[in-house]
Order: C-alpha cells, then structure tokens, then sequence
C-alpha cells in the first residue's frame, strides 16, 4: 500500500518539528508512543517525546545504577515477561545489550534468527509480528535497515505489545540518544549551561538525529553540527542547531563533543575522498580536543574507526567517556522496557 511503502523509506530527513526555541512544549507529541495516563507505551522516536517524559527514563536508569552503589543487579521487574530481539540488521553492540537489560530484569529473551527466519521465506513483516504477538511477547526490541519499520509495527501490534525502536534506517536511534543524555548528565549535571558539538557524519546519522531532537529538548543553549558539507542534512540550521564547516573552529569552547561514526562503504565514493583523508580534515587529534574547554569530554556511539574519527590517544585519554556510555546503555534500556511493560493497556 503506497502509505505504508511510504513509512519504510531507507532515509527520512530531520523534520520541520524540532522546534528551535528548545521548549518540548511546541513539539507534537506521538500518540504512539504515550497512553492515556501519560506513560510510556512504545520507544519509537525521542522527537516529540516531552522533556519530563525523557527525565523520566533517566532518573530511572539511575535508580537502576544506584540499586547496588554505582553498578547495576538483578531486578525482577520484568520476571514472568518476555522480550524479543528482531534484528533484521546486524549490529552485535546493541543487541548484546538490550540482551543483558532484559536478563539483568529477570525476563525471558529471545533472539530471532532473522537471516532463518520466516521473512527470508516470504512472510511479511507484520505477519511475523502478528505471530510474535500470538506467542505473547510482552516486548519487541525491533532494528531495521528501512526508515519507519517499528512506527509500522507499533501501529498494527496487538495492546499487550510493546516496541522499542533499536535503530531504523538513517531516521531515529532513540535508546542510543537517551544513553548519551545519560552520559551528559552524569558528568555535567546542568543541559542548559552546555555547548554540544556533532561531529562527522550527520546526513546518514539515526544518532545524530535523536541526539540532536533530545539535547533541544532538554535546553541545551548551542547544538552544533560539524560535518563536511557532503554529509549534512539539508536546511540543518532551522532544527535549532549552528552549522560549522571545520572542526576546529567547531569543537572550539565545547563541553561536549560527540563523535559519529564513518561507515566504510562512505570512503573512496561521493561522500568522502578516503580515509586518510578524512582523518586529516576532521578527525579528533589532541590539538583540535586542546581547543575545547578544558573539562570537556569525548563521545562515540560505537564502534569506533581509530584513525579515522579520532585518533586512538584520545578515544583511550582521561577525557573520553565511551566505556561509560556502554556501562550506562544497559541501565538505561533496562528503564526503558521496564516502563514500557509496566504501562497499562489502552
């Protein structure tokens, strides 16, 4: 059906409703994602989502931290419930961790095969969800290649069922973005004190579009985009955001500096010359991290090009934060299917 073709195009652009004001009380709040009583039904997308609603995942994530004094034990708040992993695109981080969220909650995980499963046979992609709902899974962690595929699924799932969206073409990362805020927080307490830089690939970016739609939620005063001009969005700057062709200048003051990630297939085609290259004009070194401000810390969703988006002295230096994001990854999908199950049925 063409609406539904229409939802699983491979790229979606940044949309006119992230509002440049940083007030989530402008942007339009998917009906999807909240119930009637406000909570949380569905992780699709964090545009939209209002800002009590992201604070709210995040105290949690920290009440999970905090259970056992800095690190994170077994809870049975999902005992008796089952999650899904459907990966219809591999990436063996994320996975690994939504697998140990759900376990560290005591519920029973599956991983589907996709490359075996139903789909590689014809079935559809509501179907095998249709089937999933019939074998009562309690929550569906979903990542595909096609921009739209878990809003699709949200929207034809049975009540009982709850999505979270682990990635979907170049549109939303929404767990990967609340784990960043978490990160931020966590080492820099004040959202609306801070400037935050982006660095690298934002045109093909989920990350940099869910970080982006969280940051100007929670009242970050300056977002910059740093990207050559073949890996930018088009019309980035009315999302609230101050676009900056070098990375020197890009990162200079910065408290924050995200680093995104380079896929190889990008190298040696339209987008960029080679890796080399792109190291030379907008790779992370020591003199350019020199430039920021001098508490600032390093970012990276992972996993990480050493050479090519940052040199290894400084993804491994006193200033990065990576192995933090992953330790506080977990905590924070472990708040996110904890509220999502324990929302009540429409």
């Amino acid at each position: 059906m063409p609406q539904r073709s229409a939802m699983l195009r491979r790229s979606t652009p940044l949309r006119p409703a992230l509002s440049c004001n940083n007030s989530s009380t402008n942007m339009p709040v998917n009906p999807l994602q909240l119930n009637a009583h406000g909570e949380l039904k569905h992780l699709l997308t964090l545009e939209g989502l209002p800002r009590e609603s992201i604070t709210h995942i995040l105290d949690t994530a920290r009440q999970l931290i905090d259970a056992r004094g800095g690190g994170i034990k077994k809870s049975p708040l999902l005992r008796g419930k089952s999650v899904f992993n459907l990966f219809f695109e591999h990436s063996t981080r994320t996975r690994s961790t939504f697998e140990m969220a759900a376990k560290y909650l005591s519920a029973d995980v599956l991983n589907l095969d996709i490359p075996a499963s139903s789909t590689q046979k014809g079935e559809s992609l509501l179907d095998t969800i249709h089937t999933l709902s019939a074998m009562r899974a309690d929550v569906c962690v979903v990542r595909h290649p096609r921009s739209g595929a878990p809003f699709l699924i949200a929207q034809h799932c049975a009540p009982h069922l709850h999505i979270i969206n682990a990635g979907d073409g170049w549109h939303a990362h929404p767990t990967q973005g609340l784990l960043d805020m978490y990160t931020i927080r966590y080492y820099k307490r004040d959202f609306t004190r801070l400037t935050v830089a982006l660095v690298g690939d934002l045109l093909h970016s989920r990350v940099a579009r869910s970080d982006i739609h969280a940051l100007t939620t929670l009242g970050v005063p300056e977002v910059r985009a740093v990207c050559p001009r073949t890996l930018r969005p088009a019309g980035l700057e009315r999302f609230g955001v101050r676009v900056f062709d070098s990375i020197d200048e890009g990162v200079q003051g910065a408290d924050v500096i995200i680093m995104l990630r380079i896929q190889r297939e990008r190298m040696n085609g339209p987008f960029l010359p080679d890796a080399r290259e792109y190291f030379r004009n907008w790779g992370l070194t020591p003199e350019r991290l020199a430039r920021a401000a001098p508490d600032a810390i390093v970012m990276h969703p992972g996993p990480v090009n050493r050479g090519v988006e940052i040199e290894s002295s400084v993804a491994d230096g006193a200033q990065s934060v990576i192995l933090s994001q992953v330790r506080f990854g977990i905590a924070v999908r472990m708040a996110v299917m904890s509220l999502v199950a324990a929302s009540h049925d429409d």
